[in-house]
């Protein structure tokens, strides 16, 4: 009765935007990373226009930001470079040379930063202060998303290509175990003390044990579940389906379905704004979708070609950009 009347209250919310800020609050800047094209877009929150496309070396994927807020940091992965920006203006301050920066992200405690090389089947553990490599692990293959323990304790990794999920004890740097989890894995996530990990292949994801990474349980989404994310009211874990084309979202404690939103062109990355909307990069098209849960609208951006890590800063403007040139 409980599970039931908490979806209830969920779609509700979701129907009529309770609990969201104004749409007046919807302004800032979007950088998008245009993995196919070699290029950033900065897209206008007020407008939905593009105001600017930046040129990197070769193939941008994600970012981190760092502890203290003050640099974006953007991963150019076949370029092995990160690209430190600032998160108001976008403006370029530095390259640091890093190997095949692919996935990136900074440890709850702010000491380390782990980048997980996708092609070079490595994942690299940094001082985050310094930028100096402090280990590398050999991870075959094709090492792809990572979250942490909450207490900063270890890393999670998923490995596409052995269908496999790792763990990294940050505390002793070394491999804590490697487990089968399900068919080409993907995004990984931290919740209710255990660890999500997507599975592109199996149409949804599983619930792992972070001590033991036995799974415990199998959820089902849709075809190509790829990313997942947590709303920042901590309700909803959504939950992106490529090949289904479809964002799901999910009660975040029962994993009950709230709703469905057709979201087409390979659905991928999350970024949360302000007014209750979610920035959606598309894969597999030049676009970004920004979907209005309550209502169920979406609106379409055109950036770069195969759009995929997404940064949203409200608090920018388009007037700032321009001071910044």
């Amino acid at each position: 009765m409980f599970r039931r009347l908490s979806i209830v209250v969920l779609l509700a919310m979701l129907s009529s935007g309770a609990g969201a800020p104004s749409p007046a609050w919807a302004h800032g800047l979007v950088l998008v990373m245009n993995s196919g094209e070699a290029s950033l877009s900065v897209v206008d929150m007020d407008t939905h226009r593009e105001v600017r496309r930046i040129p990197v070396l070769r193939e941008p994927h994600h970012w981190a930001l760092t502890p203290d807020g003050r640099d974006l940091l953007v991963g150019d992965t076949a370029g092995n470079e990160l690209l430190d920006l600032d998160p108001a203006t976008f403006a370029l301050r530095r390259r640091v040379p890093v190997a095949d920066p692919y996935q990136l992200g900074f440890s709850p405690d702010g000491k380390f930063l782990t980048v997980n090389g996708n092609g070079r089947n490595q994942v690299d553990i940094y001082d985050a202060a310094t930028l100096k490599l402090a280990k590398r692990f050999p991870l075959p293959r094709t090492p792809s998303h990572l979250a942490y323990a909450p207490d900063s304790s270890r890393v999670f990794v998923s490995l596409q290509d052995t269908d496999e999920l790792a763990a990294i004890d940050l505390r002793t740097m070394a491999v804590a175990w490697v487990q089968k989890v399900g068919r080409v894995p993907a995004g990984v996530l931290w919740l209710n003390n255990r660890v999500l990990v997507a599975l592109m292949n199996d149409e949804g994801f599983v619930v792992v044990d972070p001590a033991t990474g036995r799974v415990e349980r199998r959820v089902h989404t849709g075809a190509g579940a790829h990313q997942l994310f947590l709303s920042p009211d901590k309700k909803v874990l959504w939950v992106n389906n490529r090949v289904a084309g479809t964002t799901v979202a999910l009660d975040s404690e029962t994993f009950a379905e709230i709703r469905s939103y057709r979201i087409t062109g390979g659905p991928d990355d999350i970024a949360f704004a302000p007014d209750g909307k979610l920035w959606i990069t598309q894969r597999f098209a030049r676009t970004v979708a920004v979907l209005d849960p309550a209502s169920g609208g979406i609106e379409t951006i055109a950036v770069g070609r195969q759009p995929h890590g997404i940064f949203l800063n409200p608090a920018a403007t388009a007037a700032t950009l321009s001071a910044s040139n």
